[in-house]
């Protein structure tokens, strides 16, 4: 009897890693009246955690300033338990580098904008983020330098 093993791609657990949020320059911050530059940065890893289950972790950081003064920055690892099995070796890394941040994205965004909120300011709201774009320029840099490069988005 000939078993054919299926793919599996499922999500385990689904959760806030990591999440801290700095006002530095409060209570002054809040009396200024104009608008802060913001920079967004976003970093992926991931880690074999058993038998075909990866854990997978999604950091944002926001940067608010207005000058040289910080008006807040806010930082969040979403992160997820991800069970991958079946799955033809080269196409693991694909689905960690991009599968599943594409997934862990919108809770993420939900936990800058409710901290950034908490903190007295406007939410911010992250824009969609093309994450296969953002692996395939990674993967350029690596054959380009040898190196691995953490890609950053503004």
């Amino acid at each position: 009897m000939e078993q054919n093993a299926q793919p599996v791609f499922g999500i385990e657990k689904l959760y806030v890693k990591d999440l801290s949020i700095e006002v530095p320059n409060a209570p002054e911050i809040f009396l200024e009246r104009e608008q802060p530059q913001v920079e967004i940065q976003l970093n992926t890893g991931g880690r074999t955690v058993g038998d075909g289950v990866y854990e997978v972790v999604l950091t944002v950081t926001v940067t608010a300033k207005m000058g040289d003064k910080t008006v807040f920055l806010v930082e969040v690892g979403q992160a997820g338990i991800f069970r991958i099995q079946n799955v033809p070796e080269e196409q693991i890394e694909p689905l960690i580098a991009v599968a599943c941040p594409n997934i862990l994205f919108p809770y993420a965004r939900e936990a800058v904008s409710d901290a950034v909120s908490r903190a007295g300011f406007q939410p911010i709201v992250l824009q969609p983020v093309n994450f296969e774009g953002m692996y395939m320029q990674r993967l350029q840099q690596q054959e380009q330098s040898g190196a691995p490069a953490e890609v950053s988005i503004q």
